[in-house]
C-alpha cells in the first residue's frame, strides 16, 4: 500500500489478481452500459466512454442531469462489493463502471461529490485492462499523475472530494480497454423525497 502525503488517497496494486481481473472483464461485456448525452457549454454531447451503475435497491445515482437506475448486482460485482466491506469495513452500497474502449475516451476534471454520497465518505476505484494515467489537481493548483495499472486499487479518502478535482485523459497509444469500477456509498431512496 502506498499512502500520498499531499493528496488524500492510498494505492494497493494488484488488490485482485490477473485471473479474477480476467473474470471480471469477461462478465463486464454482459453489462448494460449506455452512452448518454450531456449538455456541455449549451451542446448536447455523448459522453467519451460507456457506463452502467449497479447498487442496492433504491440507491439511484444522478450526476450532470443524469439519472442512473440501480441495476441488480452482477456475481462477481457482488464478490467484489463484498472482498471491499471485509477488508475495510465500509458499506459501499452502489458502483459506477466505466468502460474505456480506447486511449481516445476519457473523463474531464471533476470531483464524486453528488449530494447522494454519504458525508465524509471514501471512494473505492479498481482499474482493469490497459494501463491508464489518472490526474489529480487541487484547489491550490498541485497536480499528480498517478499510473494505474491491471487489478490497482486507489481509495479516495474524504476530503479528497471537497478539494482535488481528478481525470482520466486521453492516450492516443492506448488501444486496449480499460474498466474502472467506483464504489460508493450512496444515500438510499435520496431521490424520492
Amino acid at each position: 500500500m502506498t499512502k500520498s502525503a499531499i493528496c488524500p488517497i492510498s494505492l494497493f496494486p494488484r488488490y485482485i489478481s490477473q485471473e479474477f481481473s480476467q473474470q471480471l472483464q469477461d462478465e463486464s461485456r454482459t453489462y448494460p452500459f449506455t452512452q448518454p448525452q450531456i449538455r456541455h457549454f449549451g451542446k448536447s454531447i455523448a459522453i467519451p466512454r460507456q457506463q452502467a451503475w449497479f447498487a442496492d435497491l433504491g440507491c439511484d445515482y444522478k450526476y450532470s442531469s443524469l439519472m442512473m437506475t440501480a441495476k441488480p448486482w452482477p456475481s462477481l460485482l457482488a464478490q467484489l462489493r463484498q472482498r471491499l466491506i471485509t477488508d475495510f469495513g465500509t458499506p459501499v452500497n452502489g458502483v459506477l463502471v466505466n468502460h474505456y474502449r480506447h486511449g481516445a475516451e476519457s473523463m474531464g476534471w471533476h470531483s464524486d461529490n453528488e449530494a447522494e454520497i454519504v458525508d465524509n465518505s471514501d471512494i473505492y476505484s479498481i482499474s482493469l485492462g490497459a494501463t491508464r494515467d489518472f490526474l489529480l489537481r487541487h484547489s491550490n493548483g498541485e497536480k499528480l499523475t498517478i499510473r494505474l495499472h491491471d487489478g490497482d486499487l486507489l481509495i479516495m479518502h474524504y476530503p479528497m472530494q471537497q478539494e482535488w478535482q481528478h481525470s482520466l485523459p486521453k492516450r492516443a497509444r492506448v488501444q486496449t480497454s480499460r474498466w474502472n469500477f467506483t464504489f460508493r456509498q450512496v444515500t438510499p431512496y435520496f431521490h424520492e423525497s
